[in-house]
C-alpha cells in the first residue's frame, strides 16, 4: 500500500524485465492498520516472489500508522531484524545495496548490510527526516531529533551515492550536510502507465457510492499531519450551499478520525470519507473524480516536495488542484494540467473549485496536458532505465546483478 511500495516495486519489476536479480528485504505486510495477515503474525521470515522479485520479509512489531513512540520502536524493530537476518537469507551476495529511507532506521539497516556483504551503498531519500518530523510539529527540537540528525549525516557521509526523489532535497541536503553534489541523483516518482490508464468519469464507483453528475473534488492518500487536510473541509463548508460540490477522501492516516470528527461537527453533507482502497481499484476512483486535490501544509520544507499523487492525478487525464508551493507548483503550471492556491487557503480553494467547475473544456485541456507529461517525463519504465545508469558503475564490481532494495 502506498507510494513508497508502489516506488519499490515498479522500480524493481522494471530492472528484472530488463534481465537483473532483484531482492527486496522488507517487513511484513501491516500499513496502515498495524494488523499483519493471520499467517504472519508469528513468523520470523517469509520468502515469496513477486512479479519475478525475490521478496525476502522479515520481523516487524507491527503497530498502525500514528503515535511517534509506537512508531519508532516499529522501525527499530525492523532495522534490527534486517540487519542480522538479512545477510543469511540473501542467497546470492549482491553488486549493490539499495536502502530506501525515510525511515532513517532503515538506512541503517542498508548501511550494515552492505559492510557485511562488503558491497556499495546507495541511499535512496524519499523524504527528508528529521527536518520532516519538525515541519508538521509532531516533535519538537530534543534529543531524539539530534540523534536522528547524526544518523542522517552518518548516512550521507557514508553512503556511496545518494538518490533523491527531487532537485530540492538534493540541494538541501548538500546546504545542510555539505554533502557534494555530484554524490546526489535524481530519480523523480512517476507511474506505471499500464496501470494508470485513462477511464470513464461515468463508471462502476459513482454509481456505487451514488455520486451522480456531482463534481468531485477528490484527495487520495495518507490523511496525516503534513497534508493540510482540514483546509479542504473548510473549503467544503464554504461550498455546502451548492449542492453540485461533493468532497470525497480516500485513504487512512493518524489525522483521519480528527477530520471524520470535524466535518460531522460541521454537518458537511458534502464530504465523504472513503476507506483505504486495493491498488487494483485506485485508478478506477481517479477516473471517478473531476478534479484531484493536492495539499500540504504550509511550511518552506514543503516547498521542495513533488507528491507523488500528482503524477497519478495526471496520468488518468485528471486535472489537479494543488496546494503546494515551489516543484510542485511549477511542475503543474507547465504543463497547463491545474491551478496553483497557496497552501491554508481555504476560501482560495473554494472560489478556485467555482471558477475550474464552470468550464468543462478547459479542464478536459488540462487533463489531456498532464497525460502528455506524464507520459513524456514521468513514465516509470523510462525512470528505472535511468536508475540503472546511476547504478551500472557499481554493479561493475561483481559478476551478478542482483540489486537489493531495502523498504518498509
Amino acid at each position: 500500500m502506498g507510494a513508497p511500495s508502489a516506488r519499490v516495486h515498479e522500480l524493481a519489476r522494471e530492472w528484472v524485465r530488463c534481465g537483473h536479480q532483484v531482492t527486496v528485504l522488507t517487513a511484513f505486510a501491516h500499513h496502515p492498520t498495524g494488523i499483519k495477515a493471520r499467517g504472519d503474525r508469528f513468523r520470523i521470515m517469509r520468502r515469496e516472489k513477486v512479479d519475478g522479485i525475490d521478496v525476502v520479509r522479515t520481523y516487524v512489531w507491527a503497530t498502525a500508522n500514528k503515535g511517534t513512540v509506537k512508531r519508532m520502536v516499529s522501525y527499530a524493530s525492523f532495522m534490527m531484524s534486517a540487519a542480522l537476518l538479512g545477510p543469511l537469507l540473501i542467497r546470492r551476495r549482491p553488486d549493490v545495496v539499495i536502502a530506501t529511507s525515510p525511515q532513517l532506521l532503515c538506512g541503517v539497516a542498508g548501511y550494515v548490510l552492505s559492510r557485511v556483504l562488503r558491497r556499495p551503498f546507495i541511499l535512496e531519500i524519499r523524504d527528508l527526516w528529521p527536518e520532516s518530523i519538525l515541519a508538521v510539529e509532531a516533535m519538537r527540537e530534543n534529543a531524539l531529533i539530534r540523534f536522528l540528525k547524526r544518523v542522517a549525516g552518518f548516512l550521507y557521509t557514508r553512503s556511496d551515492q545518494i538518490v533523491t526523489v527531487g532537485d530540492g532535497y538534493r540541494r538541501l541536503i548538500a546546504e545542510r550536510y555539505g554533502t557534494p553534489m555530484d554524490k546526489m541523483a535524481v530519480i523523480p516518482n512517476g507511474i506505471d502507465t499500464g496501470t494508470f490508464i485513462p477511464g470513464p468519469r461515468d463508471n462502476g464507483i459513482r454509481r456505487e457510492l451514488g455520486w451522480g453528475d456531482r463534481f468531485v473534488c477528490m484527495y487520495v492518500g495518507t490523511h496525516g499531519m503534513a497534508h493540510g487536510l482540514r483546509s479542504v473541509l473548510e473549503a467544503a463548508q464554504m461550498l455546502s450551499d451548492d449542492p453540485r460540490f461533493h468532497f470525497v477522501l480516500v485513504g487512512e492516516g493518524a489525522e483521519k478520525d480528527d477530520l471524520k470528527r470535524l466535518a460531522a461537527a460541521w454537518e458537511l453533507t458534502n464530504v465523504e470519507f472513503v476507506d483505504q482502497q486495493p491498488k487494483s481499484r485506485i485508478a478506477e476512483f481517479y477516473s471517478a473524480c473531476d478534479l484531484g486535490l493536492v495539499t500540504l501544509r504550509d511550511t518552506p520544507l514543503f516547498q521542495e516536495v513533488l507528491p507523488s499523487k500528482i503524477f497519478e492525478y495526471l496520468g488518468m487525464e485528471r486535472p489537479v488542484l494543488i496546494a503546494v508551493g515551489g516543484d510542485a507548483r511549477a511542475l503543474v503550471e507547465r504543463a497547463g494540467a491545474g491551478r496553483y492556491v497557496p497552501p491554508g487557503d481555504p476560501a482560495a480553494m473554494a472560489s478556485a473549485i467555482r471558477d475550474l467547475a464552470s468550464d468543462p473544456e478547459r479542464l478536459r485541456t488540462m487533463g489531456l496536458r498532464g497525460r502528455r507529461c506524464v507520459l513524456s517525463e514521468f513514465n516509470r519504465k523510462r525512470l528505472a532505465e535511468s536508475y540503472l545508469q546511476i547504478l551500472a558503475p557499481y554493479a561493475s564490481v561483481n559478476s551478478s546483478d542482483e540489486v537489493i532494495a531495502g523498504s518498509m
